[in-house]
């Protein structure tokens, strides 16, 4: 695929206004994510080989989102843009494993929680250490100085690890040292039998009670589920294997891919039988691209051709699977082509919700319910990338690339060929100048400027990381 695939929205969308004064239903807010997962392993993305037909089917009942970027090309930033609207190194997660979710940021657990909703977080964590005393990462990753656990971050129900885990019987092999289950703050043992079997299943195992309580109880949720999969260790079982029969060591990592589709069509199920799916808002991404330099052996993921993989600013690294599903509110079996972020779903929920910050720092992203909705098809805020001292900025059709300078047109340069910058200097330069801007705002974010806190401390250090030039 060379070209991207341009839709016009307005005439695709249903025109929606929903209410949230006194009295009206919030809707109740799904976010699944998965880990690793390239922009071209599901069926909806054009994958041949791996099953994935209860994502196409949330494909066709909702809105594929094909311009659609993770918050980083690592796992633990994207996380903090998914639950913040903020750029990471605007409170220290500079890379995976690298800082913690400071309890001063305002997350969207915090803002639901506020208004009346359950939260509930299920899977991978990867924002802090879980225990005080160890991590998964051992001593370098300091447990106590980084330990900021869902439980102490707004959230009323979790179960969750601190980082990977195998994804078949993740209580045990070589993730789990260290690193497992806690349910509600409690450590499960390896041997628990609620850890056998798929890595998907075990989470979503522990998702369906918390929503069904909650609908019981009258309450709105917000449930937030982070698969592991297709993340290393890859180990698929045998069940799936069988699907994939003749595909060598790859099978693991389609068979991971299908467990994981599976149990997002049980939740899917769930919902309807609970008689909440029309009131139920639903995002499905990935954390960032694929792993590997090439598909091998059990590292399978593909781009569909974009430039790069997993820890590179390219597209490959960052453009991910995306949808978005509300039946009633968004109109079925679109195709939205508008650069989108995970920095957008806090300010999107917001304005569905009706809160107002209580402050005034600074949110990178922006409410693009009226873009899902069709109401424009513009984006207005630009979309940063930073890691280490590699910096890119995706503005109107364009991207900027540095230190290097490289500039792409992204609506006819899918794989990111042909650096165009000499034929667009002044673009260029207001780019670079944006990127400046935006370097300096994250530095005081980091010194704790948007915090009206005496006691805050800074996590890591900004000038060892990267220097604003």
């Amino acid at each position: 695929m060379n070209v991207l695939k341009r839709i016009t929205t307005s005439s695709l969308f249903w025109l929606v206004t929903v209410a949230v004064c006194h009295g009206v239903e919030y809707p109740n807010i799904v976010l699944m994510m998965a880990d690793d997962m390239g922009y071209g392993d599901t069926g909806f993305n054009g994958n041949d080989i791996i099953r994935t037909p209860h994502l196409d089917r949330m494909a066709m009942d909702g809105v594929k989102l094909t311009h659609f970027y993770s918050g980083n090309s690592v796992c633990s930033p994207t996380r903090g843009t998914c639950l913040t609207g903020r750029h990471h190194h605007r409170y220290g997660i500079w890379s995976a494993n690298v800082g913690h979710l400071p309890i001063q940021e305002v997350t969207l657990a915090r803002m639901l929680r506020g208004q009346g909703y359950v939260t509930g977080h299920f899977g991978k964590w990867h924002l802090g250490t879980l225990n005080k005393n160890t991590s998964a990462k051992g001593s370098r990753r300091n447990p106590a100085g980084n330990f900021a656990p869902p439980w102490d971050r707004d959230y009323d129900r979790s179960f969750v690890t601190e980082s990977a885990v195998n994804l078949w019987n993740p209580g045990i092999g070589n993730r789990s040292r260290n690193n497992p289950f806690y349910d509600d703050g409690k450590p499960l043992a390896p041997e628990d039998p609620r850890l056998a079997g798929g890595a998907a299943r075990v989470v979503v195992d522990q998702a369906v009670p918390f929503m069904e309580k909650a609908v019981k109880d009258g309450q709105p949720f917000f449930s937030v589920v982070w698969f592991h999969a297709p993340h290393e260790d890859i180990e698929a079982g045998p069940e799936y294997l069988k699907m994939y029969d003749g595909h060598g060591e790859a099978a693991h990592y389609f068979g991971c891919i299908t467990e994981l589709d599976e149990q997002v069509g049980r939740i899917r199920a769930k919902l309807q039988e609970l008689g909440v799916a029309e009131n139920t808002l639903i995002f499905f991404c990935s954390d960032n691209g694929p792993e590997g330099q090439r598909p091998s052996k059990r590292r399978q993921g593909v781009t569909n051709g974009l430039r790069g993989r997993k820890r590179d600013l390219y597209d490959g690294g960052v453009r991910v699977p995306a949808l978005a599903c509300w039946p009633g509110r968004l109109a079925s079996g679109t195709e939205l082509d508008v650069p989108l972020s995970t920095l957008d779903y806090f300010p999107t929920i917001a304005g569905l919700t009706g809160y107002q910050m209580p402050d005034i720092r600074p949110i990178d992203g922006q409410d693009v319910w009226p873009i899902l909705t069709g109401r424009t098809d513009e984006r207005v805020k630009s979309i940063p990338f930073v890691r280490g001292n590699d910096i890119s900025l995706v503005k109107d059709r364009f991207k900027l690339v540095l230190p290097g300078g490289e500039l792409y047109d992204l609506s006819s340069d899918w794989g990111e060929e042909n650096n165009v910058a000499s034929a667009h200097p002044d673009r260029v330069a207001l780019m670079k100048q944006e990127t400046t801007d935006l370097l300096k705002s994250m530095r005081s974010s980091h010194a704790g400027a948007d915090y009206d806190d005496p006691f805050f401390e800074p996590v890591g250090s900004w000038k060892n990381l990267l220097e604003t030039k």
